[in-house]
């Protein structure tokens, strides 16, 4: 982490503040002109300052996939912040680091290992590449309904039974904050002299505090992908990639970059990463510090409210870590789901949680909340516990997750995305080959992929969370009525 005054300088910011008070007759695109010309309730909604600082790649703001200017400066300066060899700024989220760290490490039938709970970015990763997944089911708490990650014991096995994986890919965190013994996965992983590449979405504020888990460089990951925007102060969609370590070409992350991002950046997003780098580079801990301590007022207020338990595991399996700002609610005992106590909080209490589950919500605390926002899930937690009384004394022992899947996918992904299909009724489908990609959404995790064998239980999950209030994407008939399977 930056110490020293060079954590002061927002190279980006800097640049695009003179451009905005710059004099000048514009020929280029945007359409609108520095706000020119815009409509007028956006103009009512926003303002016009975001327009004046909607520019393109004009000289003075360096070009993000050749840069030697100010971007190159504020890439620099979020590396030695988050502890990386190099770092690159993402326009098109982490969602396209994924995608790139795959590309430039596994080409067409390359085996690489992931957790069976990862995110459909990597999916889709899978499919670019033609790369064939060895995946991994994390653990898995029946009590809870709740995956928590992979053990560094199914690693070895993974790669003892697969010798000539190209890669690894881990989650670190877990949507509800769950971490694995990284540092053990990642000795583990470099004995086959490969790369340990790391889904760290919602870890970006890792690097910043002692009482968080260590983050990914930190423990020696080759290739880091952070949500700049998740848990820190970027715009979303900004995000960055973190590399260290000789096991992954940088030109190869360049170049696969340019695959899967925008070839017109935004510099609203680019200059909002370079501010929170130097927002944590000069008070990180501090505002960490603030963040750790509503949290943890949060986690003890809320486990004192009957029939409501705060996740808070033992280390066991799969658990060594678990993020102090990532609150989880059970609410099986009030006789509800976490799709409907979602919908009465957000609708009725004026409280909004970032993850509702079939029995679980998870709230993420961040250096953006306030004592009055503790205040008001602590009310609002409350009265959905006073006025709904519990229906079911014993939650459900049981619900079929992803991380049940066992099967190995018989085409890869990128065959069966590009294989001929058909739509079958839901009733048809068991035991075929999807011909898709299904989420229940949030969090974004495949229930099934292209390839994969559709078993009667992952159907009728997939209706039971649509019965409950959830959402499917992914697929064609967001329904479920019918399904695309493999011809």
């Amino acid at each position: 982490m930056v110490t020293n005054s060079s954590g002061e300088k927002a190279p980006i910011l800097s640049a695009l503040q003179k451009l905005v008070q710059k004099p000048h007759t514009a020929f280029y695109a945007p359409g609108h002109k520095q706000g020119q010309e815009i409509s007028d309730s956006i103009k009512y909604l926003l303002g016009t300052a975001v327009f004046e600082a909607d520019l393109p790649e004009l000289p003075e703001l360096d070009n993000l996939f050749a840069p030697e200017g100010v971007i190159e400066e504020a890439q620099q300066l979020a590396a030695a912040t988050f502890g990386a060899a190099k770092t690159w700024f993402l326009v098109n989220g982490s969602t396209s680091g994924i995608m790139a760290a795959i590309l430039a490490t596994c080409s067409a039938e390359d085996k690489v290992i992931l957790p069976r709970n990862i995110h459909q970015s990597a999916i889709a990763g899978l499919i670019l590449s033609g790369a064939r997944p060895i995946f991994v089911n994390p653990e898995y708490d029946a009590a809870e309904g709740l995956a928590y990650n992979v053990t560094p014991e199914a690693i070895q096995r993974a790669l003892a039974e697969n010798p000539h994986t190209k890669a690894v890919m881990m989650l670190h965190p877990t949507y509800q904050g769950v971490c694995s013994d990284l540092q053990a996965i990642a000795e583990i992983t470099h004995q086959y002299d490969i790369p340990l590449l790391v889904d760290e979405a919602h870890g970006a504020h890792f690097a910043f505090h002692h009482d968080f888990p260590p983050s990914a460089m930190s423990v020696g990951a080759d290739l880091t992908v952070q949500s700049t925007h998740k848990v820190l102060s970027a715009m979303t969609q900004a995000s960055m990639l973190h590399i260290q370590g000789n096991r992954i070409c940088d030109r190869r992350i360049s170049k696969a970059l340019q695959l899967v991002q925008s070839t017109s950046p935004s510099y609203l997003l680019l200059a909002s990463l370079d501010a929170a780098r130097q927002q944590m580079a000069t008070r990180g801990q501090e505002l960490m510090s603030q963040t750790i301590a509503l949290a943890t007022e949060a986690r003890n207020r809320l486990a004192a409210i009957p029939n409501l338990s705060v996740l808070n595991p033992k280390i066991s399996p799969g658990y060594q870590y678990l993020d102090a700002t990532r609150l989880t609610l059970n609410v099986s005992r009030l006789g509800m789901t976490g799709f409907e106590a979602d919908e009465i909080l957000h609708n009725q209490l004026g409280v909004t949680c970032e993850l509702p589950l079939l029995q679980h919500l998870t709230f993420i605390i961040s250096l953006g909340n306030t004592a009055a926002d503790i205040q008001q899930l602590i009310q609002g937690c409350q009265t959905l516990s006073q006025k709904f009384n519990p229906l079911s004394p014993n939650p459900p022992s049981h619900y079929y997750s992803p991380n049940s899947i066992t099967s190995t996918p018989t085409l890869t992904p990128r065959q069966a995305y590009f294989a001929d299909t058909e739509t079958v009724p839901i009733s048809q489908a068991s035991d075929r080959l999807c011909g898709e990609l299904i989420c229940p959404y949030p969090p974004g995790i495949p229930l099934l992929m292209p390839g994969e064998i559709i078993t009667t239980e992952a159907i009728e999950y997939l209706l039971r969370v649509l019965a409950a209030g959830g959402t499917i994407t992914g697929c064609n008939d967001p329904t479920i009525k019918t399904i695309q399977v493999v011809t």
